[in-house]
């Protein structure tokens, strides 16, 4: 695709010293792409938002507290460039940014028929996620292909949008939490625009394999977000 029509959204949050070692690790190999990057942070340390601020192509905004009203701040901001297209990710990616994001941007060819191009995880990038992620992220991705009536990855991360979606997410419930995802790509497909995917071996970080209690009820927390996100997107008035 040509990237010279698009700019990237992300957040950011800190909440400890390891997780401002990864994410400015994460975020300084997306600042390398030469695209306007547009980061949300949501009240982290002082001296780690000052190390972004001094990324290369950045603009760092915030605090934002609330998932949705941080996205939406990036996702503005991007489509204030006049970019045509948006590439959304969550900024912990760094091997998805380092090893396929490239390929990714290289491979895709965009035009205006098409709203969403979703980076898929292979089947053997898949089993590598904790088994009880896996159960409520596939129970995630049946309800979305049954509504869209396409099998695709949807929950994985990284996505492009194109910038004429942006309008009807003003109207988004605040809400919503990792549901704006299901609810932007509800919007897409209502709207007569393609869902696509691009498939790769996305395989899960060494460090995120845990599959304890507390990261059982997150996952939990994050399928009822999706879910309801879903819903109001088919619900939503266009």
């Amino acid at each position: 695709m040509n990237t010279q029509s698009l700019a990237i959204a992300t957040i950011s949050w800190a909440r400890d010293a390891h997780e401002a070692t990864v994410l400015t690790s994460s975020l300084t190999q997306l600042s390398t792409f030469g695209l306007p990057l547009f980061i949300t942070d949501a009240g982290s340390d002082v001296a780690y938002v000052a190390g972004l601020q001094g990324l290369p192509n950045a603009m760092v905004m915030g605090p934002v507290k609330g998932l949705w009203l941080q996205t939406k701040s990036s996702i503005d901001a991007a489509a204030a460039t006049g970019a045509e297209w948006i590439f959304y990710a969550e900024p912990d990616k760094l091997h998805f940014f380092t090893q396929h994001l490239r390929q990714m941007l290289a491979q895709i060819e965009v035009d205006d028929r098409n709203g969403i191009y979703l980076a898929s995880r292979s089947a053997a990038a898949f089993a590598t996620f904790p088994a009880f992620q896996q159960m409520t992220e596939t129970t995630i991705n049946r309800c979305c292909a049954e509504l869209m009536g396409k099998e695709l990855d949807y929950i994985y991360g990284p996505f492009l949008m194109n910038a004429k979606l942006v309008p009807y997410l003003q109207s988004m419930p605040d809400g919503l939490g990792w549901g704006w995802r299901p609810y932007t790509f509800m919007l897409a497909h209502r709207l007569g625009l393609n869902i696509k995917g691009f498939s790769g071996d996305f395989f899960c970080p060494e460090d995120q394999r845990q599959d304890h209690q507390t990261e059982r009820i997150y996952r939990m927390k994050q399928m009822a977000q999706n879910m309801e996100g879903l819903a109001a997107g088919a619900a939503a008035v266009l």
